[in-house]
């Protein structure tokens, strides 16, 4: 606004009063034009209702969904870590378990004693079996990476080639999960 009446005030300056007056008027007179311009109305057309509703219903079906994969990736996470939670803790346990089994093995001259050192380890071995917590049946079966470490080879002819001939450390499972491998001798 200023620079318009800087203008109009230079152009007054040289011009006589009424001619000045004049072209003032005229000035004022076309402003009030611009500011009455009329408006372009822009037209909204409104969507269909039934696309309306065919795309809510998308976005429902869609968090429906998504709801339902979080639900179940929930459900197997939780199952999961109480695996591994039962499975750590049991394989802390096994060496202490082959200990008895070790003890149980020993000669023994007072019967009470070896009694309750058996019935100590059939505790702790149903405890196990109540965790889902199995042995691996090892001796005599083929040999199998998957579930045996073989620690040497040995010529027995009990056994064919490339079975189980001994076991120095029983393997376990939970499930179908191996917790511990089977430390055996494959025969030649």
């Amino acid at each position: 606004m200023k620079k318009e009446q800087d203008l109009t005030e230079e152009t007054t300056a040289g011009q006589e009063p009424e001619e000045a007056a004049a072209a003032q008027e005229a000035e004022s007179a076309s402003q009030p034009e611009q500011a009455e311009q009329p408006e372009i109305k822009q037209t909204r057309t409104e969507p269909d209702p039934a696309e309306q509703l065919a795309a809510e219903k998308d976005k429902y079906l869609r968090l429906y969904a998504e709801y339902d994969n979080y639900r179940k990736r929930t459900a197997k996470e939780k199952t999961e870590t109480y695996s591994h939670a039962t499975a750590a803790a049991v394989e802390t346990l096994l060496p202490a378990l082959d200990s008895f089994s070790l003890a149980l093995e020993a000669a023994c001259t007072d019967e009470a004693y070896k009694t309750g050192m058996e019935k100590i380890y059939t505790q702790l071995n149903e405890a196990l079996k109540k965790l889902g917590v199995r042995e691996m049946e090892a001796l005599g079966t083929p040999f199998d990476p998957n579930f045996h470490h073989a620690i040497k080879q040995a010529a027995d002819t009990e056994y064919e080639e490339g079975m189980v001939c001994q076991v120095f450390q029983k393997g376990y499972l939970i499930g179908d999960r191996v917790i511990r491998h089977a430390m055996v001798a494959v025969a030649q």
